[in-house]
């Protein structure tokens, strides 16, 4: 049983390529997507790798971080504890004290004929925002806007071209303003884009965020991410080579996603197995610190998806902070 829940978001930095395998479609490597929705997302088997991958890192280049107050060693048996045992190594059998929810999209990233780019969403994905923060016991945190979501609403004006109308892509939405619109705008700068290093982009979210209807957001989702030609040449003859030449689909930069970290008690019996965990006095405190190691030891930026190599899946992390901690 989940006992302790933290929210957070994921911001591509790069194009990200979260891969479903093959495809019979025209594009060989799509993203993953939600099969009743078409949205895209992020599987937490693969989020969940890819986190774990940065404390691995930490472990093998002997790195501390803080916990309730004190430096402790990241090391296998603690990484062990929170990610559970890894099979090629760990000869004990138990679940690890950390899960995650789909990585759900929330804000996506349109080309706009006035202002380059605005963030849309739509009401079906704002009311599952809510739904899970409800869950996550964060929905009294968020603005009275949430409840007066409407599709054709904007932020402000900022990129109207006259007469209330907007053009995304090649299409031309009529639309208007609206404060309830303006309030969830300005409650998602704030956490999303700390205002002390991300204020060009914390302006920009309060200003050119767009609510379309379910229908046209699943359009724009489905049919505007980047999709890239690969090829692959054969050295000796300056071609490309035979099955060298395929199609790979990608998040695009400034996609906004978001996740939930569940922690339970760590789930060893005998205290001295529990490492830095064992002067939590219940269940209820070591899951608040496997939520603490996770949130301390991740970082801001991780790698997610395939190709790395070539500086794809850079994604920023940012926590959905306490009240008394987010900063004006």
């Amino acid at each position: 049983m989940f006992l302790k829940f933290q929210p957070f978001f994921l911001i591509a930095e790069t194009p990200i390529h979260p891969g479903s395998g093959g495809s019979l479609s025209i594009v060989d490597l799509p993203i993953q997507r939600e099969k009743h929705t078409n949205f895209p997302k992020i599987e937490p088997s693969g989020l969940k790798g890819c986190i774990r991958e940065v404390f691995e890192s930490l472990e093998k280049n002997k790195k501390k971080i803080s916990l309730k107050g004190k430096e402790i060693q990241i090391n296998k048996d603690n990484i062990s504890l929170v990610f559970g045992p890894d099979s090629q190594g760990d000869e004990e059998s138990y679940a690890g004290a950390i899960g995650f929810t789909d990585a759900r999209i929330l804000l996506f990233p349109v080309k706009s004929l006035k202002g380059i780019f605005a963030w849309i969403t739509c009401p079906q994905v704002l009311e599952r925002f809510k739904k899970d923060m409800k869950i996550a016991g964060k929905d009294k945190k968020l603005p009275n806007g949430f409840e007066k979501i409407e599709s054709g609403k904007i932020a402000s004006k900022d990129i109207v071209i006259q007469d209330d109308l907007i053009v995304l892509e090649e299409f031309t939405f009529k639309v208007k303003d609206d404060s309830n619109i303006k309030d969830v705008a300005k409650w998602f700068a704030r956490y999303i884009f700390p205002n002390n290093s991300y204020k060009y982009w914390r302006k920009k979210l309060e200003n050119n965020l767009v609510i379309l209807s379910d229908d046209e957001f699943r359009d724009f989702v489905t049919n505007s991410t980047e999709v890239i030609i690969r090829t692959k040449i054969d050295n000796d003859t300056g071609t490309v080579e035979k099955g060298g030449l395929w199609t790979e689909e990608y998040l695009p930069q400034d996609s906004i996603l978001y996740s939930i970290a569940m922690a339970s008690g760590i789930k060893v019996k005998k205290d001295e197995d529990k490492d830095c965990f064992s002067e939590a006095k219940n269940s209820e405190e070591e899951a608040e610190l496997v939520l603490e190691y996770f949130r301390n030891g991740v970082g801001k930026v991780i790698q997610i998806g395939g190709n790395q190599t070539i500086g794809k899946g850079l994604t920023r992390i940012e926590f959905l902070k306490e009240e008394k901690d987010a900063k004006e």
